[in-house]
């Protein structure tokens, strides 16, 4: 009868310890824990940035919207503001229109008027004939005061949002106190 060789009492202490266990599970998950809250934090500052550009975009164009007329000077202000509302975001991103649109009885839409803060964002130019504002938004012997917003988010973490994230909105406002807002040059 031959014997077996037991195996040694350190050996089997090994397997049996379990005191190492949480250490190993916990680096098994730090690393997906970790990128989970870098994705939250890039993506909850990247919704930031959406919503303050939302509230440029309708802010500009109410500022506008209840003037009789405006100008540059009344323009610059106004794009001031909307750098303002965009802090703590970096500001260089920020592209800004205004811009007034009217339609004649045919419901023909025209470009009264327009300014940009810079050249990020599409604004039409003054004359161009639109053809994507609803009759609904525009109906026939209207104004309507456009202003549109764009904004390129770049995360400064990287982490998960590597690239940058560009927003655009777009709103359409009526005049408050006359039918239609008049361009100023002296304004």
């Amino acid at each position: 009868m031959t014997r077996r060789a037991r195996p040694t009492r350190p050996l089997i202490g090994f397997w049996r310890d379990r005191r190492g266990v949480s250490a190993i599970e916990f680096a098994l998950i730090a690393p997906v824990l970790i990128l989970m809250y870098c994705g939250m934090a890039e993506l909850t500052q990247a919704m930031m940035a959406q919503r303050r550009l939302s509230n440029i975009t309708s802010t500009i164009g109410d500022l506008i919207a209840q003037t009789g007329q405006t100008g540059p000077l009344k323009m610059a202000d106004t794009f001031t503001i909307g750098k303002i509302i965009m802090a703590p975001f970096p500001e260089g991103n920020l592209s800004m229109c205004v811009a007034s649109i009217t339609s004649d009885a045919s419901g023909k839409d025209t470009v009264a008027w327009s300014q940009t803060s810079n050249a990020g964002v599409t604004c039409p130019k003054q004359g161009v004939v639109v053809t994507d504002v609803s009759v609904g938004v525009l109906p026939a012997n209207q104004s309507v005061i456009l202003a549109r917003a764009s904004y390129a988010y770049t995360s400064p973490i990287k982490f998960v949002l590597s690239k940058p994230l560009t927003f655009t909105r777009t709103y359409y406002l009526r005049p408050r106190k006359s039918d239609v807002v008049l361009w100023n040059k002296e304004n």
